[in-house]
């Protein structure tokens, strides 16, 4: 395989063996710390843009299957990784990693100092980032990372252009679509829910015309304030209809709220991130792959209250809204990859969703 490059913005780079795509590729550089579950990571929309550091020293050694993808298209711009297996093992197993990151058109880069570049991003934060088999002296390339343009449509990229229906027989859920993970549907058909997944900028208007029991605000990529759609859809539907958001989803109800966001130094990405709930007095493992969190202090003032917050780092993870049915967690309580701590959260807002068509039912 080809020599390759992996060019900072801050002039570091790193030099390693080329697999995949032999694609030139650019992106924001990010670290996931999941020992399994690169398959998820790489089709999870979330990552739409970036290229991925995988923290664990072989990746690939399972190979690709077809039961383990989040999304049909994966949207990563790069994979890194310390070893690559090139002869996976598992009974699962339908194809190499380097076949298909080959055939997605995504290169990878192997054989550097993962441990040196995750230290590094912890450091100094993520950053933009370039994968290259050129020759073009260090310089130039430096210079051409820097000059890169930071993106702001991964959720337009992600989101889906139309509404389908994915048939149930029970409650009626509008599932808002910013990059859903396919996990969420795993779970929402599970419970045998009628889902119609609508786009990220669908009007409150027409979400309410489907006549919702409930609404779920799917994870997605990139920052919450490049969409402003579904804020305002947010604020309008707030007290109509139950609401359960997650990743972006949690970001962006706490906006339509009052409260603020902001970028985080390196995120968090993995399957082993430790969130401790307020309420129940327990810590739960969780799922995590974000670049921005809910502002801690621009809570107060607004009628929402944070419900879990990080064991590691004490941001946000979770909040509720004081008057009516809606909360939100910054995690995927549908566990793709990860523990399975949290998938009751689903059944909590089913449970939400029909708490409050009685109250509608004595009203009426």
């Amino acid at each position: 395989m080809a020599k390759r490059k992996l060019v900072l913005e801050d002039g570091t780079i790193f030099a390693g063996i080329g697999f995949g795509s032999e694609t030139y590729s650019t992106g924001e550089i990010v670290i996931n710390t999941g020992m399994t579950g690169y398959q998820e990571a790489i089709t999870n929309p979330s990552c739409c843009g970036q290229i991925v550091t995988m923290t664990y020293p072989l990746i690939g050694n399972y190979g690709i299957n077809r039961d383990d993808f989040e999304t049909v298209t994966p949207f990563i711009h790069g994979l890194v990784v310390k070893e690559i297996s090139e002869h996976p093992s598992n009974f699962r197993t339908d194809e190499t990693l380097h076949d298909y990151l080959k055939a997605n058109d995504i290169p990878g880069i192997s054989a550097i100092d993962t441990r040196k570049l995750t230290k590094h991003i912890r450091k100094y934060g993520t950053m933009k980032a370039m994968m290259t088999d050129t020759d073009k002296p260090a310089e130039e390339l430096i210079e051409m990372v820097r000059n890169l343009q930071d993106k702001t449509d991964q959720v337009k990229t992600t989101s889906t252009v139309k509404p389908y229906v994915v048939p149930g027989r029970g409650k009626r859920i509008v599932l808002v679509d910013f990059g859903m993970k396919h996990g969420i549907l795993r779970e929402l058909t599970k419970r045998d829910c009628h889902v119609t997944v609508v786009p990220y900028n669908y009007s409150a208007e027409n979400i309410l015309r489907l006549k919702p029991d409930g609404i779920m605000l799917t994870n997605g990529p990139g920052n919450p304030k490049n969409v402003p759609e579904p804020i305002a859809m947010i604020k309008s539907v707030l007290g109509d209809v139950p609401l359960f958001g997650m990743c972006l989803g949690h970001q962006l109800l706490a906006l339509a709220c009052g409260a603020d966001t902001e970028k985080m130094a390196f995120g968090h990405r993995g399957a082993n991130q430790p969130v401790k709930d307020l309420e129940k007095n327990k810590t739960f493992m969780t799922s995590q792959n974000h670049s921005y969190a809910v502002t801690h202090d621009s809570l107060s003032g607004t009628d929402l209250e944070l419900t879990q917050f990080s064991l590691n780092d004490n941001s946000v993870e979770g909040i509720r809204h004081k008057s009516y049915p809606a909360f939100s967690v910054q995690y995927h309580p549908e566990s793709s990859p990860g523990p399975e701590d949290t998938p009751q959260l689903f059944d909590a807002f089913l449970q939400m969703v029909s708490q409050s068509r009685q109250k509608e039912n004595a009203y009426a």
